[in-house]
């Protein structure tokens, strides 16, 4: 199931749950920000999530993706090829 555009587990986010947050594809906007460049970019293109589109991985979600344990882009490729 996807949970989010950019490949956050929203599931594992305990800052999330905390927060209320359900994830930023049943949010008009993001509870942590009056914007994201990955949310906008899909819902522009029309997609579920950046492992659709033909730029993957483009510099937008290599630039987000915090650290070597950051999993987002690799998430985004198992949705691909899941659906």
């Amino acid at each position: 199931m996807v949970e989010s555009r950019c490949g956050l587990l929203c599931s594992k986010c305990e800052w999330g749950k905390k927060e209320g947050c359900v994830g930023c594809i049943a949010m008009s906007k993001p509870l942590w920000s009056d914007s994201c460049d990955i949310k906008s970019c899909c819902e522009e293109k029309g997609l579920e999530h950046c492992g659709l589109c033909d730029d993957f991985p483009c510099k937008t979600i290599t630039d987000m993706q915090e650290d070597e344990d950051d999993n987002r882009i690799e998430q985004c490729r198992i949705w691909a090829v899941s659906q």
